[in-house]
């Protein structure tokens, strides 16, 4: 069985479900539509929106046909010849739906589940609203019966309260802002003044940089100075224990030859020494003498010694003449008495030596008596010669070996008197 033909011409504006009119729509009356068109108080806006979740439930059905009317605001679905041919009572309807739309917040048409659903929002909205009026018109009852005058004294009263309170306010508020403009200014001076120490600082920093280094560099020289004072310290102690005529002068004997820092003094026919050796070690000799006469503060009487190297010599004070303590070579010659004269001065000044040690020590005496220009052997009671002319070479060689163990016995007094003299061991130039 075949349904009849049923004609939709709208669908409703909230869920697009197609609507089919109820035949009163199509006898609408010029009055009635101007009826219609008059303005009506809108009911309370209805947030349609807000209350989606109630409509959450419905469907929209499958559209069959779109067609957007621009004039009218709503949609048409059908047939296109239907569509396409409008009835006069099709525009009236269409009509009547824009008229509503345009009174209400709602647009037509909808359906009736929607319409229910609308009704029943605007029931509650009705509701709410009514209980607000309730409320108001109680509290407008309450006001009434309260009296008047009371209520104006007390508000002009509490007019004056506020008044006086904005008084003080505004005095307050003027105090602040004189403090605050005192305070600006401080704090306006305590900015310069942070500048300044800014400043300061910096230049103190600048300051501490350079004098730092400058502490640096001298704690570098400082140290360097300490090293160099524990070296010379070091050394000074050394020196200190070290004997310093032992490690000048050292006398020993080499066969029959004495010597003096290695040096022979004197000649054999069968070791015939050089003559710069013999005078070498009479320049040694005579450096002995005189730094052992400046230990003692000792000065010569008639001579004076003259240490020169290899070719020191005796001056001899009255005469305002100086003999060689050094010889040119050969032996026995006439011509050479300078040199043996020398050798006799030589002799006397170590004797002045002797005695005036004997001056403070009693005790001492040396192993070879001196006389003259002669050594004598106290053991053999054989005396030897200082002199070149008249002699042997072995005799003036044995006289200068006891000359030189004299020299040594010497040397060894004066090194146990002075042992704690440590400030006077240095040699004269």
């Amino acid at each position: 069985m075949v349904e009849p033909k049923c004609s939709v011409s709208f669908v409703c504006q909230r869920c697009l479900q197609p609507l089919k009119l109820d035949p009163s729509f199509n006898s609408l009356g010029e009055h009635t539509l101007a009826e219609l068109s008059l303005p009506i108080h809108a009911a309370p806006e209805v947030d349609l929106e807000s209350q989606a979740g109630s409509l959450d439930h419905y469907i929209p059905p499958f559209r069959l046909t779109e067609s957007g009317n621009g004039a009218n605001g709503f949609m048409l679905v059908g047939d296109e010849g239907e569509t396409s041919s409008l009835s006069h009572h099709m525009r009236v309807q269409a009509g009547l739906f824009d008229i509503l739309s345009g009174n209400t917040e709602v647009d037509h048409p909808l359906c009736e589940e929607c319409t229910d659903t609308l009704l029943n929002l605007l029931d509650q909205q009705l509701t709410l609203t009514e209980e607000e009026w309730k409320e108001y018109s109680e509290f407008l009852k309450r006001l009434e019966q309260e009296d008047e005058e009371q209520g104006l004294e007390v508000l002009e009263k509490e007019l004056d309260e506020l008044k006086a309170e904005e008084q003080r306010l505004m005095e307050e508020l003027a105090t602040l802002q004189e403090k605050e403009k005192v305070v600006k200014e401080a704090l306006a001076e305590q900015e310069r003044e942070h500048e300044r120490l800014d400043g300061e600082e910096e230049r103190y920093w600048r300051e501490y940089t350079r004098h730092r280094r400058d502490l640096m560099l001298t704690e570098d020289e400082f140290r360097s100075l300490e090293c160099q004072l524990h070296y010379a310290q070091a050394q000074l102690d050394k020196l200190k224990k070290t004997n310093v005529f032992n490690a000048t002068f050292h006398i020993w004997h080499s066969g029959h030859f004495g010597t003096i820092n290695n040096f022979r003094l004197g000649r054999l026919p069968s070791a015939p020494v050089d003559w710069s050796e013999i005078n070498a070690a009479w320049g040694q000799t005579a450096l002995l003498l005189t730094a052992l006469a400046r230990k003692m503060n000792l000065t010569f009487e008639r001579y004076r010694v003259v240490p020169y190297g290899n070719h020191s010599y005796i001056e001899v004070l009255s005469e305002h003449r100086e003999l060689p303590l050094y010889g040119s070579g050969g032996f026995r010659f006439l011509w050479d008495t300078k040199f043996d004269a020398a050798m006799v001065a030589f002799l006397d000044c170590l004797q002045q030596f002797k005695e005036e040690v004997e001056k403070g020590d009693s005790g001492f005496c040396l192993p070879y008596r001196m006389d003259k220009g002669k050594i004598e052997d106290s053991a053999s009671m054989n005396s030897f010669s200082i002199k070149i002319q008249f002699n042997s070479e072995e005799q003036w060689t044995k006289a200068l070996k006891f000359l030189l163990t004299n020299l040594k016995w010497g040397l060894a007094w004066v090194n146990s008197q002075f042992a704690k003299d440590e400030t006077e061991g240095s040699l004269p130039h």
